[in-house]
């Protein structure tokens, strides 16, 4: 191993947009983010300009390197991203239209005709997933049934680390992680799922090669260069969905370890050696798809709306501080006062299953306060993960786990992780490094420019700082009191969110 090489990662969030650059031990030495730049035509509906994702990339490597002495040492980079969104690009590279982001909502008649014409069993047998309109296949039939002449134009559909990698090297490739996301990948032919393409009226030639994560693909092109302060001497390497880098960068690889993964959205992310096939179960969310390790899979459920919650209940209580907020909540029982959150801003989230539901506040009295709110979303969110985490452990047949590791950003709230812990029942390991989703890339770029062998070779090098938090016993008993009530809020709601739904469509 060359110890005098660098390694860049890159994590193109919803949130945010972050560059990290470290030694070969996983030592950070640069980090840089800009907020991603986000556009909200109207109600349920967002997209990403290419053009300014691209331009954010580049300010934020160039802050990186630019806190470099010796920016030639970087010798790889590789990039992480969100699942769910794409770029179609032209013949050229060009881009033929925007990002329809992850959570936007506009596909659900696109999912509704899968479901009629291909069949959600089919879709299930070949991608181990439920149906729903985030999926990349869903965003694709979108596009062509309204936007027919930018299908025609498309040449290749580019997730977005895909499209950033592209930028960066010229060079058109994806993952196994990342086309487990499409609705597109036959998990167990770990290809391309041809069939369901020609079943939706696409062209084959539209997907980009698949190729291993952490696979050198080429180096960084001249222009990039000049616009990111790497060197062209820099390999370009695959990379991966957001949360399969996390959990790679942290060293959850093996079975036996669950990794919550929190940031806007929230995976419990759990590392299996074979796919599943339980249908009954993936009807409720979950879903298999190729880990970043090489020739191994995972199953992951989760919270499409857990920091961003959290942001949303700061923004309507904005006359106060965040920190203000977080020292008041504290003060407030657990239990909030009987006040519950339904964190269901986006779609529901496993084990419901249900992309009609809505998120809701239930047990409000004219006593609630700014505080009580607050504390009712954190405790709403760690309860909708205790039963998002336990059926993703029914799904693996995995009855407790040997140990929860969390990365992200949601870590650095005290109040939250405390909240969890307690709810969970069980002691939390948290890593210190605090863009784990970027390392995870950075170790990627470090298979693909050589510095690493294997998965193995990178366990041994890279040293983890980690932190523990263990519940109050206390708070685990009152915790398993609310959680009882809890479980009734959704299914109370079912029938009223689906007519909301259909008055609103």
């Amino acid at each position: 191993m060359d110890s005098c090489v660098l390694l860049a990662g890159l994590d193109v969030g919803t949130t945010n947009i972050k560059a990290l650059i470290c030694e070969p031990d996983g030592s950070v030495i640069a980090t840089a983010s800009t907020p991603t730049p986000t556009h909200y035509p109207r109600s349920g509906w967002a997209h990403y300009d290419p053009h300014e994702i691209w331009s954010a990339v580049c300010d934020v490597l160039t802050d990186a390197t630019g806190q470099l002495r010796t920016p030639a040492r970087v010798g790889g980079i590789a990039v992480a991203s969100v699942g769910e969104t794409g770029y179609p690009v032209d013949s050229a590279g060009n881009p033929t239209y925007k990002g329809i982001a992850w959570f936007d909502g506009r596909s659900k008649d696109q999912a509704a005709w899968l479901a009629e014409h291909v069949g959600a069993e089919k879709v299930y047998a070949t991608c181990r997933m439920s149906l729903q309109p985030i999926y990349g296949l869903c965003k694709l039939l979108w596009i062509r049934d309204n936007e027919p002449d930018v299908l025609a134009r498309t040449a290749t559909w580019l997730n977005s680390a895909d499209y950033v990698a592209f930028r960066l090297s010229g060079k058109k490739a994806t993952d196994h992680s990342l086309a487990s996301r499409a609705l597109l990948f036959d998990v167990d032919r770990r290809d391309w799922a041809y069939d369901l393409l020609d079943a939706c009226q696409l062209p084959d030639r539209i997907l980009a090669p698949i190729k291993p994560s952490g696979e050198a693909i080429g180096n960084v092109t001249i222009e990039a260069s000049s616009l990111t302060g790497l060197p062209t001497s820099t390999t370009v390497s695959t990379g991966g969905h957001d949360h399969v880098c996390g959990a790679f960068g942290v060293g959850v690889i093996d079975p036996g370890t669950v990794l919550n993964s929190l940031g806007t959205a929230e995976a419990h992310f759990l590392p299996i050696t074979k796919p599943l096939n339980r249908p009954e179960v993936a009807a409720q969310g979950y879903s298999v798809g190729g880990h970043v390790a090489r020739d191994q899979y995972y199953a992951i459920g989760g919270l499409y709306s857990s920091g961003g919650s959290v942001d949303w209940v700061s923004r309507l209580l904005g006359s106060l501080d965040h920190a203000t907020m977080l020292d008041q909540a504290a003060q407030v029982p657990p239990g909030s006062g009987g006040v519950h959150f339904l964190p269901h801003l986006r779609i529901a989230n496993p084990p419901f299953g249900d992309a009609p539901s809505r998120g809701a506040f239930v047990g409000l009295t004219g006593d609630v306060d700014q505080a009580t709110l607050y504390r009712a979303v954190l405790e709403g969110i760690a309860m909708e993960a205790k039963l998002c985490m336990d059926g993703l452990l029914s799904y693996a047949d995995i009855d407790i786990p040997e140990r929860i590791v969390a990365i992200g950003g949601s870590t650095r709230n005290a109040l939250l992780m405390s909240i969890k812990s307690a709810v969970y029942g069980k002691t939390i390991t948290v890593s210190e490094t605090e863009e784990g989703t970027a390392l995870g890339a950075a170790l990627l770029a470090g298979l693909g420019c050589g510095v690493y062998n294997d998965a193995q070779d990178v366990a041994r090098q890279v040293k983890h700082q980690t932190r523990e938090i263990s519940p109050d016993p206390e708070l685990v008993e009152r915790y398993q009191q609310v959680l009882v009530t809890y479980t009734n809020v959704y299914p109370a709601l079912k029938a009223l969110n689906a007519l909301i739904d259909k008055q609103c469509r």
